[in-house]
């Protein structure tokens, strides 16, 4: 008998010596409230709770999903170098940028500029098919360099200021026109920035996804990509994201954190 108690002490003093030793954070996931969320990451647990605390109407899958994008943060804070380069999956917004010297492989020419050839031969096939619907597609901007940029949006800041060049315009390297997969659209009669007005625009809103393009920056959804609403950029993710991003109507942020880096 006395064996017998010998050895239960030994392996509950074994067990609570080992528990001492644990990651806090695996203490933590195991009575955490986000754990059974697809996209939870453990990493980021304390995060979350002081989220939450915020905003405590939110979901919890969208706690979640916020602050696995950086949304707990201010924009352009703790940014982080963009992953999946020369991919449709990248993702660049104002958490996450580019180098200096990224440029994207194949680009070739549409229209009076330039897209990844991938990319290119999807909007070629959305304007022919459009033009088959008497309606006309015009990329007016698409691949920009780092150095492009940097001149446009300081042009910007000395016009506006910095805070609201911010809500339109994207500092050098983290601009989606850098990847090579973001283009901007008029019908080639309006200026661009009354696309919302147009025909075409109305037939990309039913028609884009089918080609792999997702309208990137959405009305009420400034809060999560930074950027004021813009009907007229485009963003090139595949068919299946872009049919995901319409049904569920969310952005591209959200899918990435979703389904990409998780």
């Amino acid at each position: 008998m006395k064996k017998l108690i010998m050895v239960i002490v030994f392996f509950t003093l074994s067990f609570i010596i080992t528990s001492s030793f644990l990651p806090n954070n695996d203490i933590k996931d195991k009575n955490s409230e986000f754990n059974h969320i697809k996209y939870f990451k453990s990493k980021n647990a304390d995060r979350y709770k002081n989220y939450k605390s915020k905003f405590p109407n939110k979901k919890n899958e969208e706690i979640v999903k916020e602050v696995n994008i950086g949304l707990d943060k201010p924009f352009y804070r703790d940014s982080s170098p963009a992953k999946n380069l020369n991919t449709q999956y990248v993702l660049v917004n104002k958490y996450n940028f580019l180098s200096r010297d990224y440029t994207p492989s194949n680009l070739v020419e549409v229209d009076n500029t330039k897209l990844i050839s991938y990319v290119a031969q999807k909007f070629n096939e959305m304007k022919n098919e459009a033009k088959r619907n008497n309606l006309n597609i015009v990329a007016i901007s698409g691949y920009r360099s780092f150095d492009y940029q940097s001149t446009l949006y300081n042009k910007y800041v000395t016009v506006d200021g910095r805070k609201k060049a911010d809500t339109y315009s994207a500092r050098a390297g983290f601009s989606e026109h850098q990847t090579g997969l973001a283009v901007d659209v008029s019908n080639g009669k309006s200026p661009y920035y009354s696309f919302e007005n147009t025909d075409e625009f109305k037939w990309m809103c039913n028609n884009a996804y089918k080609y792999g393009f997702i309208l990137r920056y959405p009305k009420d959804k400034e809060y999560i990509t930074g950027y004021i609403y813009e009907s007229w950029h485009y963003r090139y993710v595949g068919v299946e994201a872009a049919s995901f991003i319409k049904k569920n109507n969310i952005t591209y942020d959200e899918y990435y954190v979703m389904f990409i880096d998780n």
